[in-house]
């Protein structure tokens, strides 16, 4: 998705925070490798970045890289293989070489075998090591990434850098990297938030330039001391300030400003009340309507809405600051901010607790008809339409299948019922085997016993694909004599290959060398070296 690489585009109006942008330049002058900056939700982390980036080339005090790539991370890209496809691809957008950077890397995720990560990064090291110019590299919300094999992976990318490249993550937690050899080393630059939080002097700009209100000291002074300095804290508190739509509220700022007290979550609560039951009622039904979604366009909206104003409504919202945030440059793509989406969510299920399953089974309808498998499984699963999301996930396996994409597609099917998956033999086998390609055999045998139990015993078997059903028996076969293989069993290999062998169509002539193969392997590696080049033999000639 082309919006991943996209660095967010500034507002109009920003408080300009030279101290901070100081302190990232600072860090490239030093050669650190990696500038992390964490900091919880709403300190202005994205903004600040981005700020610092479109400032490429103004002034003489900014030493900023020729090139910048960015790279928005969400919860999809804990599959290894395609967190790898999209950090390099993220870099291989750079421009004005001579060769495309990542090119081979790119070549090899995109084989039928990927091979190791490190022979992939290795590659893409070398790329980057023949550039005449300086790059930064944005991974933006790290926070999302819960994968051992990515933080390895980006462990020996850091270990390896070349002095061409500054990584910068920008996080809501520490991630699992050796900050502390990286510290030790003054390879490591860190911003937090207690460097994040607004000042006084920026409180007040913030305030009273940017959200146009017209505060007093102490009232600036008394905001910035209830929000300590949290910035969507802030902006919360100006929108209840200003009343419905940038509309001047009725109530005495003062007194209302001495209402905020408590911790951030406290704040949060009231605001929620004061800021979003104070918009207009067709405001507030879309809001809530579309809370379910992680990404918005007009179209998708008015799926969820029953409206058609979808477009419109988006761009209303993001000229009054009412949390949204443009995805692309054509202004097409949006998000909620996280804060305000958490919200949002929490009020629909507490006024709603049963709308929120049919906006999202509406989601899942608009993902399926524009071909977004993932995202239509995944509203799907959030509507507890679990039926919907077994005929999907089965339909979607064969081209994941090619992908290698197996862990993010397991990741779909592991809240589907057991009783429900026991009752489709397509899907059964289909997780076999994606467990198969991800290496945890025991899991795989289980479903593989399960695929078996149900073609034998069931008269009622459900599936979605007729030509999938049709050509299930040589596919258990297949991903049996997988397994067998896998572990170690001779005759269980034979077994399963001959098996697959009588039911595979005699034109099938791909698949049926591929099994073949299988028994080759399985002789060879039984040491009966002359039946498995007998076997390779007949494969090749």
């Amino acid at each position: 998705m082309r919006t991943k690489f996209h660095v967010p585009r500034l507002r109009p109006f920003l408080v300009p925070r030279p101290h901070l942008i100081q302190q990232l330049n600072q860090g490239l002058q030093e050669l650190c490798k990696l500038t992390l900056i964490s900091a919880p939700a709403g300190f202005g982390k994205t903004t600040l970045v981005s700020e610092w980036l479109h400032q490429n080339g103004q002034g003489e005090a900014v030493s900023l890289p020729t090139q910048i790539a960015w790279l928005s991370l969400d919860e999809g890209d804990n599959d290894p293989v395609r967190f790898l496809t999209y950090f390099v691809a993220a870099l291989h957008g750079i421009s004005g070489v001579d060769a495309p950077v990542g090119e081979g890397a790119l070549a090899m995720l995109q084989s039928p075998q990927p091979p190791p990560t490190e022979a992939v990064l290795t590659d893409l090291i070398n790329d980057i090591a023949t550039l005449p110019d300086s790059i930064v590299l944005v991974l933006d919300d790290y926070h999302v990434i819960e994968s051992p094999p990515t933080d390895e992976a980006l462990t020996f990318f850091l270990d390896h850098l070349p002095p061409q490249l500054n990584l910068l993550i920008i996080t809501r937690i520490d991630p699992q990297l050796p900050l502390a050899r990286l510290r030790a080393r003054r390879q490591l630059l860190e911003l937090r938030a207690a460097d994040l939080r607004f000042t006084f002097d920026e409180t007040a700009v913030f305030l009273n330039q940017v959200m146009g209100l017209n505060l007093a000291a102490a009232d600036i002074a008394a905001l910035e001391d209830r929000t300590e300095g949290w910035i969507s804290g802030l902006q919360l508190a100006a929108l209840a300030l200003q009343g419905p739509l940038s509309v001047q509220g009725h109530e005495d700022a003062a007194s209302r400003i001495q209402s905020f007290t408590g911790s951030h979550r406290y704040v949060l609560d009231y605001l929620i009340e004061e800021v979003l039951q104070q918009q207009p009622e067709p405001v507030q039904t879309f809001l809530l309507k579309t809370a379910v979604l992680d990404r918005l366009i007009g179209s998708l909206c008015d799926a969820l809405t029953g409206q058609g104003s979808g477009q419109a409504m988006l761009e209303m919202l993001e000229h009054a600051n009412l949390f949204i945030v443009p995805l692309d440059e054509e202004r097409r793509w949006y998000r909620y901010h996280h804060l305000f989406a958490d919200l949002l969510r929490q009020q629909l299920r507490q006024k709603h607790p049963q709308r929120q399953f049919e906006l999202h089974k509406r989601a899942s309808d608009w993902y399926a008809q524009q071909n977004l498998p993932a995202d239509a499984i995944r509203h799907a699963l959030a509507a507890k339409d679990f039926a919907r999301a077994a005929d999907l996930a089965e339909l979607a396996w064969p081209d994941w299948k090619i992908g290698h994409r197996s862990i993010t597609w397991l990741g779909w099917t592991k809240d589907l019922p057991d009783e429900l998956v026991w009752t489709r033999p397509v899907l059964c086998v289909a997780i076999a085997q994606a467990l198969l390609n991800a290496g945890k055999l025991e899991a795989a045998a289980a479903r593989l016993i399960d695929a078996e139990q149900s073609l034998e015993t069931s008269t009622q078997n459900l599936y979605v694909d007729e030509a999938q059903f049709q050509t299930l028996p040589a596919t258990l076969a297949t991903a049996q004599a997988y397994h067998a293989q896998a572990i170690g069993d001779f005759a269980g290999t034979v077994k399963y290959v001959a098996r697959t062998l009588e039911l595979l169509p005699e034109d099938d002539l791909y698949n049926r060398a591929a099994i073949t193969g299988f028994a080759g392997l399985a002789h060879w590696a039984n040491g009966s070296l002359d039946t498995a080049s007998q076997i390779f033999s007949y494969l090749l000639f």
